[in-house]
């Protein structure tokens, strides 16, 4: 049976205009064959799974000895449908965004987003005082994919929805919870969710300023978990083509951006994460 591929579908292709530097310069490299040590090409999954191993690997060692330094979360591309105003859609400046239940519209639209509940957890700490200070007062804008891999603004759909999009004020924790339900898998991209980091809430709302962008993973066998629900079906022929290793996101390292999370399918689930910046 065919589809419609829609731009959300179309992987990384779509995402490679906002691609940051880093990213970019492995994928050239891959494709002119330079060699670049820990890059891996779109083409050789094998050399991506070696490149994400051996920093597995040394991120491993270096935590054991007690050596390892607090880096900043990694810069990775918005995407095609942030809704920061990047590509013209501002869902930053409309009252209503400051808000922890994303779930559902705002303002004049009234669609919900269903699926497997989700509670997301972020805990923003300065990296320059080696993790150990939470960074009060900062802000986050988080956004994601329904169940169906539609992102609302863009996809065609939910143009009029701007469901599974908020922003939060960091507590003196650092933290920011946000209320949602577990994305989907479209094709050619792991599970994620997006998000920025801002300096303060002003920043935010008026979507400028951005500190780090970057993108949050989940495990496999709490996607497998969930997506086996109702509802997800399409995430699992998706999944079944995909890993961490040969993301076009994740393959050179995700181990700042995998998520702890932990619950069920009938109660729910928690996903916790530190961002360093």
């Amino acid at each position: 049976m065919s589809e419609e591929l829609h731009d959300h579908d179309r992987g990384l292709s779509f995402d490679l205009p906002t691609l940051h530097r880093r990213k970019m310069i492995r994928l050239l490299a891959g494709a002119s064959l330079v060699p670049l040590v820990g890059c891996g090409g779109d083409d050789s999954d094998s050399s991506a799974s070696s490149a994400s191993s051996a920093s597995s690997s040394s991120s491993s060692s270096a935590a054991s000895s007690g050596s390892a330094e607090c880096e900043t979360i990694p810069n990775e591309t918005a995407g095609p449908y942030p809704g920061d105003g990047s590509n013209g859609v501002n869902v930053l400046k409309e009252s209503g965004v400051v808000r922890k239940d994303i779930t559902s519209s705002f303002g004049s639209a009234s669609g919900k987003a269903e699926g497997v509940p989700l509670t997301i957890t972020l805990t923003v700490v300065d990296a320059a005082s080696g993790c150990g200070t939470p960074k009060e007062g900062a802000a986050v804008y988080l956004w994601h994919c329904d169940r169906d891999g539609n992102y609302s603004l863009y996809s065609e759909g939910v143009t009029e929805e701007n469901y599974l999009r908020g922003v939060q004020e960091t507590d003196a924790k650092g933290q920011v919870t946000f209320t949602s339900i577990f994305p989907a898998c479209y094709t050619g991209r792991w599970p994620h969710i997006h998000f920025e980091v801002y300096d303060s809430l002003e920043d935010a709302t008026k979507a400028t300023s951005i500190t780090a962008t970057s993108q949050l993973a989940f495990a496999k066998d709490v996607c497998d978990t969930v997506y086996a629900s109702d509802g997800y079906d399409r995430s699992v022929q998706n999944m079944s083509q995909l890993s961490l290793e040969t993301d076009n996101i994740f393959s050179d390292g995700y181990d700042q951006q995998l998520a702890t999370t932990k619950g069920s399918v009938e109660k729910g689930y928690t996903a916790t994460l530190t961002v360093p910046v």
